[in-house]
């Protein structure tokens, strides 16, 4: 009797031991899902009155609009606290959107100066030069690329960004002929080079080539020429825009107005800022 007492008290003694790890993941886990789970959502109200939550996309879209509509427009489309919960939202989401560099940071605080009449913090020069340099970089807050529409004015705009590409582009009929006119005056005048890998004859006269191509095309066949794209305000529609002069026939200048391709309202561009703005009627 007493060595089956001794048999079901060992018995026990295992069944109630756990290694130590087992023992300390119940809190491991339960301090995880404490860390992850989050308290406080940035929520729109719907058109039926409910809170509905957003894409990460979406409250990027917001974020943007709102710090551009505050510090170009003078406009606060959101409260201070939805503000700070919709950045904090962000900012647990991973989205780069919530944190500015220094540069963004400087440009916003000569903006707001601006707009509120105080004593600017930069010069107007190093002003451009900044927001040029951001606009080069693709940042959020000197690029608009979404339309966006005042109720009060129903006036509709947004930011073109440079067509590179077809910037380039332009430049291959000038390069083409140059690069012909190369390789057959050097084979036919210098018998010297005749011997030579037509690709060390290119490569030595490419500085030459590409100097007077860009005269060329800059001075002779266009003037100035730059290409702008984006959406329209209103419909979305992707267009472009050409400024400079070709051939001696006079083009858009310092502003340029054209139709959407696609719904034919009236667009103006400026070719310094690249903003579009379009008269929409809202209602």
């Amino acid at each position: 009797m007493t060595s089956w007492l001794v048999v079901l008290a060992a018995l026990l003694r295992v069944a109630a031991w756990a290694p130590p790890a087992a023992r300390r993941a119940p809190r491991r886990v339960a301090l995880r899902a404490a860390a992850t789970e989050k308290t406080d959502e940035f929520t729109v109200i719907g058109n039926d009155g409910k809170r509905v939550s957003l894409s990460k996309g979406e409250k990027e879209r917001v974020f943007i609009d709102a710090i551009q509509s505050y510090y170009f427009d003078g406009r606060q489309v959101l409260s201070d606290a939805d503000f700070d919960l919709l950045k904090e939202d962000l900012a647990w989401e991973g989205s780069e959107y919530a944190v500015l560099s220094r540069n963004e940071t400087r440009f916003l605080g000569a903006m707001g100066a601006y707009s509120r009449g105080e004593e600017p913090i930069m010069s107007d020069d190093e002003f451009d030069a900044l927001k040029a340099s951001l606009k080069a970089q693709g940042s959020i807050v000197a690029c608009s690329t979404e339309p966006r529409c005042f109720l009060d004015t129903g006036i509709c705009s947004v930011t073109f960004t440079p067509d590179r590409f077809r910037g380039l582009v332009l430049y291959l009929p000038a390069i083409s002929v140059l690069t012909l006119l190369w390789t057959g005056g050097t084979y036919e005048l210098i018998s010297a080079s005749r011997g030579l890998n037509p690709l060390i004859t290119l490569l030595i006269g490419s500085p030459l080539i590409v100097s007077v191509a860009q005269y060329l095309t800059e001075q002779v066949l266009f003037k100035d020429p730059f290409i702008a794209q984006g959406p329209c305000p209103d419909c979305g529609a992707n267009n472009r825009l050409f400024f400079g002069d070709i051939l001696g026939v006079e083009g858009f200048q310092a502003e340029g107005d054209v139709q959407c391709s696609n719904c034919k309202t009236a667009l103006k561009v400026s070719r310094d800022t690249l903003r579009v703005s379009c008269k929409k009627a809202l209602f």
